[in-house]
């Protein structure tokens, strides 16, 4: 493959965005006022981001031989992603979402198809990817990898995992992720136990069991992480937001990109924030991302505050 900045690993498929009002009760019916489509997908939209900021993704996934899986590749094109490493299943189906944005709230609801395509397995290809030194950008969808990865991987390669949830084998991600990265509502996983605490409690316990760096997403509140056992916010900065689809997905390529070009964890947290909140001012997951001039300039007018 020729050379990129992250390799990001993960899953796609296609979005078809409906705008409302306001979003139905059960058993009722309300006007649409438009509507769209996208590629979608962790993995997919994150590649787009890294290239949208400025960076080189290669992209590493499946995609059914369908009309989807055929939109998907070229959206995935149209941002200049390498796609060398995409493979199209024969006779797979590309999974669809169907995600309803309130105008009014920017909020949306999803509904998905689970992902019938074959897992993504550690081919030969993929293997001498793992193997040379670079930042890896993995979806949920790839944490069966973490054994691959922790005996494959160069010793300068950064790993940022993008946890969504608990899955098999995310002990093992635990341990190969430089950077673990999950949501707010992860924390109040019931497999992790950490209960009703306070969030400085919950994130100070999972860092003890993880061996890179904490940071944790929360939405509209920005984000969190950990360094130096101190615990610091980043405010997410003001931003008329149409919907907030893909805005976790953006701000972990931000992320990856920005360990690719050598950024502290300071730097690198203020730089996501700010590409995931301005990723939000169009509709659709990638309508919305930021030049890496644009982002830079908002970034710099943030701060990581220490929580006490």
């Amino acid at each position: 493959m020729r050379p990129h900045d992250v390799l990001v690993i993960g899953r796609s498929c296609l979005d078809y965005i409906s705008v409302v009002d306001r979003f139905p009760e059960e058993n009722q019916k309300v006007p649409l006022l438009f509507r769209l489509k996208e590629g979608g997908g962790q993995g997919g939209t994150s590649a787009c981001c890294i290239n949208r900021l400025g960076g080189s993704a290669a992209y590493v996934g499946r995609l059914g031989d369908d009309e989807q899986g055929r939109f998907c590749l070229k959206r995935l094109k149209d941002f200049g992603v390498k796609t060398e490493q995409v493979e199209i299943v024969q006779g797979g189906r590309t999974p669809v979402a169907y995600i309803f944005v309130t105008r009014s709230t920017g909020a949306r609801t999803i509904i998905y198809e689970s992902n019938e395509l074959p897992p993504i397995a550690c081919t030969p290809a993929l293997e001498k990817q793992i193997s040379k030194k670079s930042v890896i950008l993995l979806d949920p969808e790839t944490t069966a990898l973490a054994k691959d990865l922790i005996r494959l991987k160069h010793k300068d390669t950064k790993i940022v995992y993008d946890c969504e949830r608990w899955r098999e084998g995310l002990p093992a991600m635990m341990v190969a992720a430089d950077y673990f990265i999950p949501s707010y509502d992860f924390l109040d996983s019931t497999v992790l136990g950490l209960g009703e605490h306070h969030l400085s409690v919950k994130m100070r316990s999972l860092d003890k069991r993880i061996r890179g760096n904490l940071i944790v997403t929360n939405g509209e509140d920005g984000a969190y992480f950990i360094e130096k056992r101190h615990l610091y916010r980043v405010a997410a900065p003001s931003v008329k937001a149409a919907d907030t689809i893909g805005a976790g997905d953006n701000f972990h390529a931000a992320f990856a990109l920005a360990v690719a070009r050598g950024m502290d964890l300071h730097q690198s947290v203020k730089l996501s924030v700010a590409s995931a909140s301005m990723s939000c001012r169009e509709y659709g997951g990638r309508n919305g991302i930021p030049t890496w001039e644009e982002a830079i300039a908002v970034a710099e007018g943030l701060t990581a505050e220490p929580v006490g």
